[in-house]
Order: C-alpha cells, then sequence, then structure tokens
C-alpha cells in the first residue's frame, strides 16, 4: 500500500478541489510549504475555533512523513477540512466538499488528541530528520510534536501507530477523491 501512495504521489500533479469540486489551478512547491506553514501557525482564535466536547485541546493534526528528498505533509482539521502538501509540486488541496474526506480528517484529529501528552510543546516546525516521522498537534494552547521512528510506525509497534494509521486513511481518502478527478 505504501509503495503504491508513493508511486502515486510522484505522478500525481497537484490536484486542487474547492468546495464545490471546480478543480483550480497547479501549485509550485513554495507555495505548498508556505500553505503547511499557515496551517502550522495560525490561531484558533484567527479561524473562530473554540474547544469543544469532541475537540477540547487539539483542533487541527499534520503528519510530515519523508519520501525519498520530498516531504509530504497531510493534514486535517476538526472543522473536516483536508489536504497534503509536498516540499514538490504535488498534493490534493481542499478536500473539505467530500464526506469521506470530513469523516477521515476528523478521526485524523480525534486520534490526535489522545496522544496530546505524548507531545512536546515546540515553537518550530522543522520538516522530520531521514527515518522519522513528526506529528504536530496544532492545540488551543499552541503547537505540539511527535518525533516517531518511521520503520516503528510502519510495523505497528509504536504507540503512535493509531496516528499513523489515521494520517494514511486520510491520504486514501484524498487519493481516492483525487484520482476521480
Amino acid at each position: 500500500m505504501c509503495l503504491f501512495l508513493i508511486i502515486t504521489f510522484w505522478i500525481c500533479p497537484v490536484i486542487v478541489m474547492s468546495q464545490t469540486n471546480n478543480p483550480t489551478p497547479k501549485i509550485n512547491a513554495e507555495v505548498m510549504r508556505e500553505l503547511r506553514t499557515k496551517v502550522l501557525t495560525t490561531l484558533a482564535s484567527d479561524l473562530k475555533l473554540k474547544p469543544t466536547q469532541d475537540y477540547p485541546r487539539v483542533y487541527t493534526a499534520l503528519m510530515d512523513w519523508p519520501l525519498g528528498t520530498n516531504i509530504i505533509s497531510v493534514y486535517g482539521s476538526c472543522t473536516g477540512d483536508a489536504s497534503i502538501y509536498s516540499t514538490s509540486t504535488f498534493g490534493v488541496i481542499g478536500g473539505i466538499g467530500h464526506e469521506s474526506v470530513r469523516k477521515a480528517a476528523y478521526h485524523f484529529v480525534k486520534v490526535a488528541e489522545s496522544h496530546y501528552d505524548d507531545a512536546v510543546l515546540t515553537k518550530k516546525f522543522p520538516y522530520p530528520k531521514p527515518g522519522h516521522i513528526y506529528f504536530y498537534l496544532i492545540c488551543f494552547d499552541g503547537v505540539r510534536m511527535i518525533d516517531v521512528v518511521e520503520e516503528s510506525l510502519r510495523a505497528g509497534k509504536d504507540k503512535c501507530s493509531d496516528l499513523g494509521n489515521a494520517a494514511q486513511q486520510l491520504i486514501t481518502e484524498l487519493r481516492m477523491i483525487a484520482e476521480k478527478k
């Protein structure tokens, strides 16, 4: 499955979807990096989000996953929005218009909520070093990070394996929508 996703992302162009599902123009790698930074630095108050019973601490989750010389960043929000960014020119932006994507985004954030205590508060947002995957939990009290060894996560032996699986499910839902385009 992972190999299929890697191949898919290397040959797929950037696919941008609006809530109306109308494609928009391709986006370059620098814009993709800027979008990732915006996700990591936008405050909940700027989005008019407040803690809820379902999302008391975490409102957005982002996973940075190295693939060769590029990094894939997948994010999901408690609003149902989700996208994939990269350090290359491929990705899928704006999956909120699709119920399956919204459900996967909600689930990703709920699982991230369960790892809140495992995460370390951070104000820096580097991409992961080789062999590692970073999870950023964007919380009402700041951004938290979890650094996991990629091989351990792939083997299902890391305490964050459920978080990795939720991110993979979100990638799958975004990919399935993108393939329909």
